[in-house]
């Protein structure tokens, strides 16, 4: 089993951009990625092969109001970029849940073979 502690993830409006006809990261985007791999490099995880269950819980910076769903695809491209698992199509069982409100917000993610 893999449990993270993670930055909170740019929404997927913002984790994208596009640029004429290509559909690129953005700025904002390429930090979180960049952020999460150096996590998942300096815990020296090794991806997980098989089927996954990833449990996500989401603690948000402010009351603003957020579509859960945003959240997600972001966040799980980064973990796959980083090394945590070989594709997020092995994701089998996935579960998200908002939490609290902390400073800067945070997310926590448990991955498992399912």
């Amino acid at each position: 089993m893999i449990e993270l502690e993670l930055p909170f993830p740019p929404s997927v409006n913002h984790y994208y951009r596009r640029v004429g006809p290509r559909t690129l990261i953005s700025r904002e985007g390429r930090r979180f990625r960049e952020e999460v791999c150096a996590l998942l490099a300096a815990a020296g995880v090794d991806p997980i092969a098989g089927p996954l269950r990833v449990e996500i819980e989401v603690y948000p910076p402010d009351r603003r109001r957020r579509d859960i769903d945003n959240l997600q695809k972001g966040l799980l491209d980064a973990l796959q970029h980083g090394g945590a698992y070989q594709d997020d199509s092995q994701i089998e069982d996935l579960r998200i849940k908002r939490r609290e409100c902390v400073p800067e917000g945070r997310t926590l993610v448990r991955i498992r073979k399912a």
